[in-house]
């Protein structure tokens, strides 16, 4: 089930492998989370110290969080993977120049986890086509329901 979707990114790179990553996160962050209070449009994944993390991210904290805790809503979190995972990344990342980008929040058998794209960046021309192929996949299905 999916929580928050990050469309731009989809729109920005050419994706050429997904992982499923798990967050460390605290209280507050979880329940805000499960009420949708999330939002990816604006973050990133770095690799830093054989570490993962997603910078960016913000998590509204919701009114009836623990008033104790002072939540950052925007906080750098760590991702989890296995150790072969993190370095296969490292090797494409600082070599081959691809990209990290977050795809979408969601749950898996209970816990909170984030699908990450190894992704090149698309050029404006490769948008447009894009674009283009889009339309012309939605008018050919709206040609194919008239007929019928």
């Amino acid at each position: 089930m999916s929580i928050a979707e990050n469309k731009k990114a989809f729109h920005d790179y050419f994706i050429e492998e997904k992982l499923e990553a798990g967050l460390v996160l605290e209280g507050w962050e979880v329940k805000s989370i499960r009420a949708g209070r999330v939002q990816l449009k604006e973050a990133y994944v770095i690799v830093k110290d054989g570490e993962v993390w997603l910078l960016g991210c913000h998590i509204s904290p919701l009114t009836t969080a623990s008033t104790h805790v002072k939540p950052d809503p925007v906080r750098t979190r760590k991702l989890l993977l296995h150790e072969r995972e993190i370095a296969r990344l490292i090797g494409k990342v600082e070599r081959a120049g691809y990209a990290l980008v977050p795809l979408d929040l969601h749950f898996s058998k209970g816990r909170v986890k984030l699908a990450i794209g190894l992704a090149k960046g698309k050029k404006q021309y490769d948008k447009r086509e894009t674009e283009k192929q889009r339309d012309w996949q939605r008018e050919k299905a709206r040609l194919m329901r008239d007929k019928v």
